[in-house]
Parts: structure tokens; C-alpha cells; sequence
């Protein structure tokens, strides 16, 4: 055995895409002791994500205050690779929805602004390219409260400028004035790591499938949809973009649309984002074979999340591919699929409390790992 690749996703909950790969690897070196081991941290653009891309590209974080949903200072941090030239920023480190007590989740209150501050930070370093990450937001204001951090205005119908971009003034954008954006937006390309397809705005869209999860009552949600679809008139006429039912542009909010507009990014499923930015198809060159993994492997594996990129990009250069799982469901479809072995690591006795503990599942990755490398 030669060279194997590790590249499994997080553990949710339990353990980190990095710590799942070193107790694969130390797996693999019991029974392969001079094997060659290329371990990748991975996600599929949520959790975990600007983490694994700091990581892949030798970045470093930078750290600073910004505004979370409710408008009051946080301590976050975003990436840059080590050329200085991209930044990576996770909307959820600064407008996530757990940064928000239950108690006081309003998607009619909360904003966007504090992604918007991130941007400009980089911005300002000299970053040009951007990749986001936009799960978890506890937001549903369009990404007005980042168009806003970055320079844009929205007025009223008698030509005031609203103030805090949220849920409640998507109705009373009647026009959009960009003489104070930010210069180096015009210069800058973004990249948008998205997983959902929804449309901006309708009963697919941002305010009926996802404000409900952030505090939106039925009320709440009416409402917000019609100002979805109120915004998305004016950003027609302002920039000749139909954003309304464009795949994706309900993501995060609504997030996904501004973007979109206002700033010409292009939305990639995570996954895809991730395996490009690491070059993936170079670095498994000449594998024996892969170790994947994540938490629960079903059905939903293959719907575009780590372990099917993976087996995507493996199949076409007839690398085998192992899955490995705290728990299996759905067998037969993941060896239809093309996986070469799917393993739970976890014996049947065992509870979900024991398998949770990070260093019991650190044991049950190295022990499985190394039962699958005697087996080939």
C-alpha cells in the first residue's frame, strides 16, 4: 500500500473534521506502517467549513468585533488564504442563529450587518476574492444589513434612508442608491458556498420554508414575504436582475439574492466549493484507495454532502472509495452509489451517549480504519 487519502467530514457534535482524519491515519499506520497518508480536513460549506479552508490554503484567522443579529458587538474572526488575496468568511461566526437567545429569535429584528463588516475588513486588508459560507443565519432581511455595511443605502418612498437593514423594512425599499459603495467591490469576485435551492421569494422561498426556525410566527411570515417579493421589484428595476426565482437566492435569508444582484457572485454547491478549493483531483492522484466518513451515512449522503463530492471526483480516476460512519442506514443505496466499503465504527451494543465522547470515537476510527486496512 502506497499512498491513501483521508477526507472525512465532521463528526457533528463529537469530533472535528481534522481529529476524525488523524484517528483514521493512526488506523491506517497500525497495519501500513510505511503507507503514505495524505489527510484532508473537509466539510461541505456549513459547519466547520472556514476552518478546513484556513487550514487548506496555510491562512490565518483575523480576529475582530462586529455586529451580531441583534446589533450588539460580538468577538469573531474570518480567514485569509496565505497569499492575502482571499477571504473566508462563515456568515453563521457572526450572524448565526445560535448567537441569538431563543427567547429573542425575530427574523423581523435581526440583520446581516455584521457579515457585511467582515467583508469590508477584508476588503480594506486587500482581499479580492471572497468565499462564503451562508448556513445558519438567523436572518431573513435579504442581506440588506450587509449591502448596508458595505455602503449601500435604501430609501423610502419619501427618499429617506432606512435605517438598520432587517426583516421589517424589506417592505419600504422603494430605492437604492450605490454613489457610497464601497470602491473595491467593483474589483472583487465572490464565491458562495449554498446548498439549498429555493427562490428569493413565494412559498418555496426564503420567509415560508426557513423564517419559521428563526422565531417567524405565520403572521411574521406573510409578511416578510411580501416584502421579499416587494424587493425584488425594486432590485429588478435597479439592477435589471430577476433574482425572484433564481435557484438558491432564498438561501440564508434572502442572502443568496443580494448577493447575487448586488455583488455577482456565483453560488456553488458547498461541497463542489470545497473539493475545487483544495484541488482535490491533484492531491488523490495515484491513491490505493479513500477513506470518507461522517456522522450518520443514509440516503442523504448521496444528496450532496461530503462523502458523495468525494466519490465523485474518486470514481473518475477509478480510486475505490470506503465510507466510514457513526451510524449506517440505507446500505444497499450507498453500494449502489459506488462506495467500495461502508462501515459503521460503532458497535451495536453501544449507546449514543458512549459514542458521542470524543475520545470513544477517536478509538472506534482508529480501530475500524485499521480492521478495514487487514481486510484489503
Amino acid at each position: 500500500m502506497k499512498k491513501v487519502v483521508i477526507a472525512i467530514d465532521s463528526f457533528k457534535g463529537c469530533l472535528p473534521s481534522a481529529e476524525a482524519g488523524k484517528a483514521a491515519a493512526e488506523g491506517i499506520r497500525s497495519v501500513f506502517p510505511e503507507c503514505g497518508i495524505l489527510s484532508l480536513p473537509i466539510a461541505d460549506g456549513g459547519e466547520g467549513m472556514l476552518d478546513v479552508l484556513i487550514a487548506a490554503t496555510n491562512g490565518r484567522e483575523v480576529q475582530l468585533s462586529a455586529h451580531n443579529p441583534l446589533m450588539e458587538w460580538h468577538d469573531t474572526y474570518y480567514g485569509i488564504s496565505e497569499d492575502e488575496k482571499t477571504a473566508f468568511i462563515e456568515m453563521a461566526s457572526i450572524s448565526g442563529l445560535p448567537l441569538v437567545p431563543p427567547e429573542k429569535r425575530n427574523p423581523m429584528l435581526t440583520t446581516s450587518y455584521g457579515t457585511g463588516e467582515l467583508i469590508r475588513d477584508a476588503l480594506e486588508r486587500g482581499c479580492r476574492n471572497f468565499i462564503i459560507g451562508i448556513g445558519g443565519s438567523a436572518t431573513n432581511d435579504a442581506g440588506l444589513g450587509m449591502l448596508q455595511a458595505l455602503g449601500f443605502r435604501f430609501l423610502d418612498k419619501e427618499g429617506k434612508i432606512l435605517e438598520t437593514g432587517n426583516g421589517k423594512i424589506l417592505m419600504e425599499v422603494v430605492s437604492i442608491d450605490t454613489d457610497f459603495v464601497h470602491p473595491d467591490l467593483r474589483t472583487s469576485h465572490f464565491t458562495v458556498a449554498c446548498d439549498v435551492q429555493n427562490p428569493f421569494c413565494g412559498p418555496e422561498g426564503a420567509a415560508y420554508i426557513f423564517a419559521p426556525q428563526k422565531g417567524a410566527d405565520r403572521k411574521m411570515v406573510e409578511t416578510l414575504d411580501a416584502g421579499m417579493r416587494s424587493l425584488a421589484e425594486v432590485i429588478f428595476h435597479t439592477t435589471g436582475k430577476d433574482i425572484s426565482n433564481h435557484p438558491g437566492a432564498g438561501a440564508a435569508g434572502g442572502m443568496g439574492g443580494s448577493l447575487l444582484a448586488f455583488l455577482n457572485a456565483e453560488l456553488k454547491p458547498g461541497i463542489q466549493l470545497m473539493l475545487e478549493t483544495l484541488d482535490f483531483p491533484a492531491q488523490i492522484k495515484g491513491a490505493d484507495f479513500i477513506i470518507t466518513g461522517e456522522g450518520k451515512a443514509d440516503k442523504q449522503t448521496l444528496m450532496g454532502k461530503v462523502p458523495s463530492g468525494i466519490l465523485d471526483k474518486a470514481s473518475k480516476q477509478k480510486i475505490p472509495v470506503i465510507l466510514i460512519a457513526g451510524s449506517v442506514e440505507d446500505e444497499d443505496d450507498l453500494y449502489r452509489a459506488g462506495f467500495r466499503g461502508v462501515y459503521s465504527i460503532n458497535p451495536p451494543s453501544i449507546t449514543l451517549e458512549q459514542a458521542m465522547q470524543p475520545e470513544v470515537a477517536r478509538a472506534n476510527i482508529s480501530k475500524t480504519v485499521a480492521q478495514i486496512c487487514r481486510s484489503l
